[in-house]
């Protein structure tokens, strides 16, 4: 995604009765994000940049996307048109994030290994939470599948309530996590 203020971005809102409204958007095309009320970089590097618009069809598709996810029958994520804009750390952070499974976690260690294996390189797990944090298209990339290696519910932008929620919604197996008393998701 650009900073350019040529750019015209669109966005919609998605009500949601337990996470709150959740804003999309999109360059006409492709979804450059979506973020869940209140949470931490909203709206990104795009804030002032967004033209509300609800009948792009995009937004129709990720409407039926999120309906099809929150009914507990969600499609891949490969089905939509997405472009998240980022660094490619970020963006092989981001790709690693749509590859887990619903329903299934991954530490941020796990995703390190991942990338220093096949980039050839190193990559540390505290890089891994930054790019995380930073995912601007939340819910569809599943920031909120990584935890903490010591199963800490850690690191998520729209806070730990959330994160919690969308993984109970998951069925994930939440069986020895825990919510840390410190942290900079809390």
């Amino acid at each position: 995604m650009e900073e350019s203020g040529d750019l015209m971005l669109y966005s919609t809102v998605y009500p949601h009765a337990e996470l709150g409204d959740l804003t999309i958007a999109s360059d006409g095309e492709a979804i450059v994000g979506l973020w869940i009320e209140g949470q931490k970089y909203f709206a990104g590097k795009v804030a002032g940049n967004l033209q509300r618009r609800d009948d792009l069809p995009v937004f129709a598709q990720v409407r039926a996307w999120l309906d099809r996810y929150f009914d507990g029958d969600p499609l891949p994520v490969a089905t939509l048109p997405l472009k998240p804009g980022g660094t490619p750390f970020q963006q092989r952070v981001w790709k690693l994030l749509a590859d887990i499974p619903y329903g299934e976690l991954r530490t941020y260690a796990e995703l390190a290994a991942q990338i220093a294996c096949d980039c050839g390189g190193k990559a540390s797990a505290r890089a891994v939470g930054t790019a995380n944090g930073r995912n601007p298209i939340s819910i569809i990339l599943p920031c909120h599948r990584v935890i903490g290696s010591d199963g800490s519910l850690t690191g998520y932008a729209g806070g730990i309530a959330r994160k919690a929620w969308l993984l109970e919604h998951e069925g994930a197996d939440l069986t020895g996590l825990y919510v840390p008393k410190r942290g900079t998701a809390l």
